[in-house]
């Protein structure tokens, strides 16, 4: 039995917006030649890993997150470049202030997909007529590529969208009585938010097929997998009531600390500063953004307060943000009297998850942050942390 919030949610009309091939695309547009050929973004030395790629490259089976040594191995004719996290931030921010212009509620997932909640806006015009019109928009005054997928919540719209991407249309419309065929005959891979250890469990269970998992008793996912059991059956069943999120893009994130007693201890002053920075750099991490610049704050015990600030590549790891910190420490606190009150903030915020950054970074970084970021979440943010500063 469906429940009120969902029977309501079903009449709602949920767009998903997907800029293909993002960083790709981006570079093209600055860079014509590119047009044709396999191209991959992210770190140029061998330790380096890929943030993004074409669908030419993709062909030889290269594909995200893949340690660059691999494709280039796979791809080795391929042009690689060093992503420009600035000018990639800067097209996002153009297609967003497009949809903002049109539509009233709509939410930024990342910096190149939005959801759109059109409800209502078929009273006056139809909302795939609305929505391919927009698409035309942005592609004209962008100059990227677009995928779109419209259905009646954020799970089919979004599987939509990728269907999308192997049409000449590049667009789909899910309607209310097409979702169940829509989505029966789909791998489970297709699901949003379906990891591989999930999926590995599954197929283990002889579930391949959407169809198959919609199909299964509720009562047995759950005791599987717990509420995440019930979650991916209702999605599988074409049901999810979750809301388009308004969107506000928040500037910027900070954190000071008062001391009880004014100070001029160096070190007690860089080992705050690195916890705060520690926490930040998490919190950018939880909330999917990165950040452009560093500001550090010192307050005297008479008062006196003075910044400085610095504009960095984007980044959410406190190995990089750490040391900025500590640098505009040290250019900072020149009066060598007593400090009354430290604070650190990141600005320049951007939607990106961690992975957009890694230009440079080492695969075994990437993991050992993600360990360190789920034994925060499952314990506290105090939980790990580094042992000398």
């Amino acid at each position: 039995m469906r429940t009120e919030e969902e029977l309501e949610a079903d009449k709602r009309q949920i767009v998903h917006i997907d800029l293909d091939t993002f960083f790709v695309s981006v570079e093209r547009l600055q860079n014509s030649s590119l047009l044709g050929k396999p191209v991959i973004v992210g770190g140029l030395s061998d330790r380096g890993v890929v943030s993004a790629c074409s669908y030419e490259a993709r062909h030889f089976g290269v594909h995200s997150a893949m340690p660059i040594r691999m494709a280039r191995q796979l791809c080795p004719h391929a042009v690689f470049i060093r992503g420009d996290m600035d000018t990639y931030s800067r097209y996002s921010n153009v297609v967003t202030d497009i949809i903002a212009e049109a539509v009233p509620v709509y939410e930024k997932a990342s910096i190149d997909e939005h959801y759109l909640d059109l409800t209502g806006m078929d009273r006056y015009f139809g909302t795939y007529q609305f929505t391919r019109e927009l698409r035309q928009k942005i592609m004209r005054e962008s100059g990227l590529p677009i995928s779109f997928g419209l259905s009646v919540n954020k799970t089919v719209s979004k599987i939509a969208t990728g269907e999308a991407k192997s049409g000449p249309e590049r667009e789909l419309y899910v309607q209310r009585e097409q979702v169940k065929p829509f989505l029966n005959p789909l791998s489970i891979r297709k699901i949003p938010m379906l990891g591989p250890k999930t999926f590995n469990l599954l197929r283990n269970m002889g579930v391949a097929k959407i169809e198959t998992l919609s199909q299964l008793p509720p009562d047995i996912m759950e005791r599987v997998l717990g509420k995440n059991g019930i979650d991916l059956w209702r999605k599988a069943n074409g049901i999810d009531p979750s809301p388009v999120e308004r969107y506000y893009e928040r500037k910027s994130i900070g954190s000071e600390q008062t001391f009880e007693s004014d100070t001029t201890d160096l070190r007690q002053l860089n080992e705050w500063l690195v916890r705060m920075t520690e926490k930040l750099a998490f919190e950018l991490r939880t909330r999917n953004k990165l950040t452009a610049c560093v500001v550090v704050k010192i307050r005297y015990s008479d008062f006196d307060t003075h910044t400085i600030q610095k504009r960095i590549a984007y980044t959410a790891f406190d190995h990089v943000l750490i040391q900025e910190a500590k640098d505009l420490l040290q250019r900072l606190y020149t009066r060598r009297v007593l400090v009354r009150l430290l604070g650190v903030r990141f600005t320049h915020l951007v939607s990106g998850s961690q992975q957009l950054s890694l230009f440079e970074d080492r695969p075994e970084q990437v993991q050992l942050y993600q360990a360190m970021d789920r034994i925060r979440k499952r314990f506290g943010g105090d939980a790990v942390g580094r042992a000398c500063f």
